[in-house]
């Protein structure tokens, strides 16, 4: 007869994996600028950035037998979630953090709940809030802390590519605002992310090709090759585990290692790009982490397993 496990060293165990979670996502940043250090184009980059996801996805759903679906609503969902949750935002990604501190780059990306907010009050999904109005005003002030001169960027010509990496942000919000909306046309996460990956790569192709971004990692095989290969399977297998600990813990629990994921990129951005940020930074994050803290939907009980 198997010992049940208590409940206490299942919330251990938890908390440790949405640690490494928040960890892994948070080296992806770092990996992801210093995939940009050859020169290649961002369509080059997200091409071979989705071949490395198909292949982990791809592996972790067909022994399941849970493959591409093709009805239309779930042909519909790949095309919008590959082009507003990989497509669009990786493209100002990699443009934007070509130029900016990746530091920096994994602050801006913590800031999507505060602009899923209004855009979900707009379309009647979420009620209005003073609190997290107040936590939206916070967040706009942190970016506007980081767009000052001589405040945290150190050139000032910077900030002229803060409106390009918010991009992605925006993107983010779309998307999940569409999936909480339509749902995953009935497959599983990592099922639905697989075919949406599988579109992403098809589309991307083409324009990678006229563009001419397109080329040949394994030519010159070096450490902006590497950087992107490790980015992109550590992507694929943290978001599959992120999807287990969401059904095992809960939804909220899972989503709160957004906080972990900002903070761990600071600290990747420093230990592998040595990167050093003045104390102004330290503040817009205060201010950017309380916003979302406040800005973020709560629920009182999450899923247990």
């Amino acid at each position: 007869m198997p010992v049940a496990v208590p409940v206490t060293g299942r919330r251990w165990f938890h908390l440790a994996v949405l640690l490494c979670l928040g960890l892994g996502w948070g080296m992806t940043q770092p990996l992801g600028k210093m995939a940009t250090a050859e020169g290649h184009g961002p369509f080059g980059l997200i091409f071979w950035q989705l071949v490395v996801c198909v292949l982990v996805l791809g592996a972790l759903c067909l022994p399941r037998r849970k493959g591409l679906v093709f009805s239309r609503p779930a042909l519909r969902f790949y095309v919008v979630v590959a082009a507003l949750g990989t497509l669009i935002p990786n493209a100002t990604f990699y443009l934007s953090i070509a130029r900016l501190p990746s530091g920096v780059m994994s602050m801006i990306i913590s800031a999507v709940p505060m602009i899923a907010f209004p855009l979900a009050v707009i379309l009647g999904m979420e009620r209005f809030g003073w609190l997290r109005l107040l936590g939206l005003c916070l967040g706009l002030v942190s970016v506007l802390l980081l767009a000052a001169p001589g405040a945290v960027l150190p050139d000032a010509a910077m900030a002229a590519f803060l409106p390009l990496a918010m991009v992605g942000p925006l993107c983010y919000a779309l998307e999940g605002l569409y999936v909480a909306r339509y749902g995953t046309a009935g497959m599983d996460p990592v099922q639905a992310m697989f075919g949406a990956s599988v579109a992403g790569l098809i589309g991307v192709f083409p324009v990678a090709m006229l563009t001419g971004q397109f080329f040949d990692p394994f030519a010159d095989f070096g450490q902006a090759e590497a950087a992107l290969a490790g980015s992109s399977a550590l992507h694929a297998v943290i978001y599959a585990a992120y999807v287990w600990l969401a059904f095992r813990a809960g939804a909220v629990f899972a989503s709160q290692c957004s906080y972990i994921v900002t903070g761990a990129g600071i600290f990747w951005a420093m230990l592998l790009l040595g990167e050093r940020f003045p104390p102004s930074l330290w503040l817009s994050l205060v201010l950017l982490l309380s916003g979302v803290a406040l800005v973020s939907p709560r629920a009182r009980e999450g899923r247990r397993g």
